[in-house]
């Protein structure tokens, strides 16, 4: 733990400082390096942050600058230096200095250097944290256009596709799982309110604004470990394709902690067939995704709300609602009832979201 830190950002001229979005107030220092566009908590070059631990994280948003009136030279480098000053829980007062360098490309001649380099998961936590602080001071329906046209835009920008083809329409390895996050985001209670008080969705904003990118992720598209017969627990995917009736599922939301039963597995607990000698794997079985639940329980701060469910149970709301709906009632008999549980609602599917997707990037009226 740390206490009372102080975080100075400084950069070479060609980049300026926009803002941070994290557990950290304004300094306003102003020098050069501070942009007029501010994004987050900007107009300063330095923050104030009152307690650290080692999950705190803030996210640092940049301007790149005169690239047009004074073109950037080529084979030249930005530099960031993060200067932090703060008191240990020893006591002893240290400074933490981090200096970064990356070299400069250029749009147009060397786009798929930029590409490369591109980090989709930081990319989709750093707009996470710029939508929800956005959905602070504006409508939720005005936040989610928002994001929607910056992912259209980086869709033309970087897909490869012949101009009205949807089925043309691909992305890179560095960017395929990008869309997938927007779209959890766009369902998850940082941008949806509904059903969750006010102190719910400030609890949730709060927690996201200062934890690292794992845990971000994690609150973002939440994971899901299957346990059964044919194997060891391995993850699967976010799907209601996924929901079986002889899996055991375990949910991880960071907020939550679900332990699904599937149809058939909550027929034989009910039956006791854990208590007989013979079915010991079966207690087995059922015990694992319990002793796994309990080191994320006693490891994570603040501790997850913990759900013991199955099928048909009514907490199991908690994981239907966070699953893709690839099945749903209203193609349950085109799909067949035997490969996974159709989700009552009428949200879109992510197949749905990623094929209108492609329509509105190859568009040229967009």
């Amino acid at each position: 733990m740390a206490f009372g830190a102080t975080l100075d950002v400084k950069t070479s001229r060609e980049l300026k400082i926009a803002g941070a979005i994290g557990p950290c107030v304004s300094l306003n220092v102003k020098g050069p390096c501070v942009s007029e566009n501010e994004l987050g908590v900007g107009g300063t070059s330095q923050w104030k942050i009152c307690g650290l631990d080692p999950t705190s994280t803030l996210g640092i948003y940049f301007e790149v600058v005169n690239q047009h009136n004074t073109p950037i030279p080529q084979g030249g480098r930005g530099a960031i230096q993060f200067v932090t000053h703060y008191q240990h829980s020893s006591t002893q007062r240290r400074i933490r200095v981090t200096t970064i360098a990356r070299n400069w490309a250029d749009v147009q001649s060397q786009l798929r250097h930029i590409e490369a380099a591109f980090d989709q998961e930081a990319a989709a936590v750093l707009m996470a944290r710029l939508g929800v602080f956005r959905a602070e001071s504006e409508e939720g329906p005005d936040v989610l256009r928002w994001l929607d046209r910056q992912l259209i835009r980086l869709c033309q920008k970087f897909g490869q596709y012949n101009k009205e083809d949807p089925t043309s329409f691909r992305l890179s390895d560095s960017f395929s799982l990008y869309p997938q996050f927007m779209f959890h985001l766009r369902r998850s209670p940082f941008l949806q309110v509904f059903n969750n008080s006010p102190d719910e969705s400030s609890y949730y904003r709060h927690h996201f604004a200062r934890q690292d990118l794992t845990q971000s992720l994690i609150m973002i598209q939440p994971i899901l470990y299957s346990y059964s017969f044919h194997g060891p627990p391995e993850p699967v995917l976010l799907d209601s394709s996924s929901i079986l009736a002889d899996r055991i599922l375990l949910m991880d939301t960071f907020f939550q902690i679900v332990i699904y039963l599937g149809e058939t597995i909550a027929q034989w607990r009910k039956a006791g067939y854990q208590d007989m000698p013979e079915y010991e794997n079966f207690k087995h079985l059922l015990q694992a995704p319990l002793d796994d639940a309990q080191e994320i329980l006693q490891a994570r701060f603040p501790m997850p709300r913990y759900i013991n469910t199955e099928h048909g149970g009514s907490q199991a709301r908690f994981l239907l609602s966070k699953v893709n709906p690839s099945q749903t009632h209203n193609n349950l008999y085109a799909w067949g009832q035997e490969t996974g549980a159709p989700i009552l609602t009428d949200d879109v599917s992510l197949q749905v979201f990623m094929d209108h997707l492609k329509k509105l990037a190859v568009s040229s009226a967009c």
